[in-house]
């Protein structure tokens, strides 16, 4: 098999972080497998915005837990969380929010680090503090959240793929 099959194969959902942040390289090699993902028709009308801040993650993470109506910490204390925006008059902006997520775990998972999506961007970047911190970090008002991609190293062993469910492949 080859490496990206391979680093498919192995990836996965990671919920618990050490408290130790991902280098500089790692995360510039991250952001740029998120900025050459798929967008329809080549518009590329994302963002990421890579925060390291723990005093800001502290703060979307009580954000997003609000939406979920939680008090526990939704990021699982990973040291990087990169928040996904798409312009939401693209059609496929969704999608092509989601093809970052994507690209960017995938090349998180092929140089040793772990991540994890963790939802409720959209939501949590619709409250007041979540509008004022898009503002101050120049995202445009018509770009919605998509998603967060949680960066860091586990604490604990990699768990094991869940049993694959059958028919979920059909040839014609």
């Amino acid at each position: 098999m080859n490496e990206v099959t391979n680093t498919i194969l192995q990836r996965r959902s990671i919920r618990s972080y050490r408290n130790e942040q991902i280098t500089e390289d790692q995360l510039n090699t991250i952001l740029l497998a998120g900025e050459y993902a798929p967008s329809g028709m080549g518009e590329q009308a994302t963002m990421m915005v890579a925060v390291q801040d723990p005093e800001i993650i502290a703060k979307m993470s009580g954000l997003n837990a609000a939406v979920m109506g939680a008090d526990t910490d939704p990021f699982y204390g990973a040291p990087t969380v990169i928040v996904v925006f798409a312009d939401k008059d693209r059609i496929t902006c969704v999608e092509d929010g989601s093809l970052v997520i994507g690209s960017m775990m995938l090349a998180a998972a092929s140089i040793d680090v772990d991540s994890c999506w963790i939802h409720r961007a959209k939501e949590t970047f619709e409250t007041e503090d979540g509008r004022e911190l898009k503002q101050k970090w120049g995202v445009p008002d018509n770009y919605i959240g998509v998603g967060n991609c949680i960066l860091g190293y586990r604490d604990g062993e990699l768990p094991q793929a869940a049993a694959r469910k059958p028919g979920r492949i059909v040839r014609v």
